[in-house]
């Protein structure tokens, strides 16, 4: 089986390291990237194009007799990179640009949500400045102000103050300040509890679920400072019993599942339902449709060896997921990421970065790097994560820490 991985980060890093494990994975490809890819795993090399290029994508895929497509980040699939596949009859694990309208717009997911009775918060859309003005300051509750189209993860705002969450609101509608995804915003009940995250194999009517993770958002200790793409992850996570697990497949996945289904974009890929814990049960804070990051760097490796990763892949592609078995090992998985200083806001890059080996049960995932000349190089604000499992969630995150040694060498 020859696989496209399509995207540059951690996320992607870690999927062609998980499919490299796969014996039928003849060699996998990843567009374009990065350093992390560019060496050192079976069977695993970069080529050399754009996350948007799908024409050069699809021209790739045909000549090289690819069977498989796996884009990892947001963007193609809002913008339609399925299809593109699906018109040359190359699988592709991912949802239609259809059913990626899911992420790609946070207005229409909570309207979805309400369609089919999926518990989340109470909101409302507003497309114009002055009515979305006009109903928060009537509002009696704290609210969360979210930008519906796709912002790189930065578009949700939790105003402290009425006089916040006007601020923000003209920010977003107004002056622009995520361009065209503030065209239309959310705002929404503020929810208070413990987040968890679920990410869930589906082919349109199989569901099979990853054990339940909480990644960490905000750049310093102690839940500190602005928010990132994600500074950290465990799995599993304690705030999640089995029990609670079956009523989120009962009430949340499976209906959403079903929903799209019948609405006519069934869902195939991986969908990453993020949960808040309230006293009255589980709700939906939003859906992803991909793999997310740093929770793939946490979640993959505790899919044991004897699963042909590169198979679930193409069954939830091609509509056989009941068909496979996933097997989870025991025990617990953690990342750690190590950023760029300055990140979130202004850091360098062309740092040339030395990693030192790691052991077993450890790994370290390339996210802003690139390989130049033989070296490794700092491209990103997020730079390497360091994943670990062992039998205990301290044991896991004492590795992950053992092992994160980044060292730069031009100064």
């Amino acid at each position: 089986m020859k696989i496209l991985v399509v995207g540059s980060g951690g996320r992607e890093h870690a999927l062609a390291w998980k499919l490299s494990q796969s014996p039928k994975a003849e060699a996998i490809y990843v567009a374009p990237g990065n350093g992390g890819t560019a060496r050192g795993i079976k069977n695993v090399s970069n080529i050399d194009i754009d996350v948007g290029n799908f024409p050069a994508l699809v021209g790739f895929a045909t000549k090289n007799g690819i069977d498989l497509v796996v884009p990892g980040p947001e963007a193609p699939l809002v913008d339609g990179i399925e299809g593109y596949f699906r018109k040359v009859g190359i699988p592709c694990f991912g949802p239609s640009k259809e059913a990626a309208r899911m992420e790609g717009s946070k207005a229409f997911s909570k309207d979805f949500m309400r369609r089919h009775n999926i518990p989340t918060a109470e909101y409302r859309n507003f497309a114009v400045y002055e009515e979305a003005k006009a109903y928060l300051e009537k509002v009696g509750h704290s609210v969360v102000i979210k930008a519906s189209g796709l912002a790189a993860g930065k578009g949700v705002v939790i105003p402290a103050s009425k006089r916040e969450a006007l601020a923000a609101l003209k920010e977003i509608i107004v002056d622009k300040e995520f361009g065209a995804a503030g065209d239309e915003v959310v705002i929404e009940e503020f929810l208070e509890g413990d987040e968890l995250s679920v990410l869930t194999f589906s082919d349109g009517y199989t569901l099979v679920s990853l054990p339940p993770a909480q990644d960490h958002k905000r750049i310093f200790d102690g839940d500190q400072g602005p928010n990132t793409g994600g500074m950290g992850c465990y799995a599993p996570t304690r705030i999640a019993p089995q029990s609670v697990i079956d009523q989120i497949h009962k009430t949340i996945l499976q209906p959403t599942i079903d929903g799209m289904r019948r609405e006519g974009y069934p869902f195939r890929g991986v969908l990453f339902t993020g949960l808040m814990m309230t006293k009255s049960g589980p709700k939906v804070l939003e859906y992803n449709v991909r793999f997310g990051d740093p929770e793939t760097q946490t979640l993959l490796p505790l899919i044991s060896e004897d699963t042909d990763f590169a198979e679930v892949l193409l069954a939830a592609a091609n509509g056989y997921l009941d068909g496979i078995k996933i097997k989870i090992n025991p025990g617990f998985g953690a990342t750690v990421v190590a950023s760029a200083g300055g990140y979130p806001g202004p850091y360098a890059k062309g740092k040339e970065i030395r990693l030192d080996p790691v052991k077993k049960d450890t790994n370290v995932f390339h996210a802003g790097t690139l390989l130049k000349d033989g070296k490794i190089y700092s491209s990103g604000g997020r730079v390497i994560a360091a994943s670990a499992t062992a039998d205990t969630l301290e044991g896991a995150i004492c590795f992950t820490e053992m092992i994160l040694l980044i060292e730069p060498l031009s100064r």
